[in-house]
């Protein structure tokens, strides 16, 4: 079994409502997203997937946050955009982006050098 791991950012502003503290007004931070694959069978050159590959089908994602209000956009008119509902979106819109041989593992987001939230399914 093999687990590829890519790393790419996003710079995005979000509010919490309803939060007792700073989180409520208006901030913005340098997010992260690791993002993890897991899969058995080598293409011909050996690969589970080309990082490239991987890292396109990631980008298109994170794309739709780069230098936005999270607030505003039409992925978060329901919900917060926590660190929390963040990854779980990510998670949930790559989900099926890959072949049936290739498994999405987990989604991490850092909202902070020191503070991540890493969604995944039950096992």
């Amino acid at each position: 079994m093999y687990e590829l791991t890519i790393m790419t950012e996003f710079e995005a502003a979000h509010t919490i409502e309803n939060y007792k503290g700073k989180c409520s007004r208006l901030h913005g931070h340098n997010w992260k997203v690791e993002v993890a694959v897991e899969g058995k069978k080598l293409d011909d050159l050996g690969m589970v997937i080309d990082f490239r590959e991987f890292k396109t089908k990631v980008n298109k994602v994170i794309e739709e946050f780069d230098h936005y209000y999270l607030n505003d956009l039409p992925s978060f008119q329901n919900t917060t955009p926590s660190a929390e509902n963040i990854s779980k979106y990510i998670f949930d819109t790559l989900q099926n982006k890959f072949s049936d041989e290739i498994v999405l593992k987990y989604i991490k987001v850092w909202e902070s050098p020191r503070s991540a939230v890493k969604y995944y399914l039950e096992d």
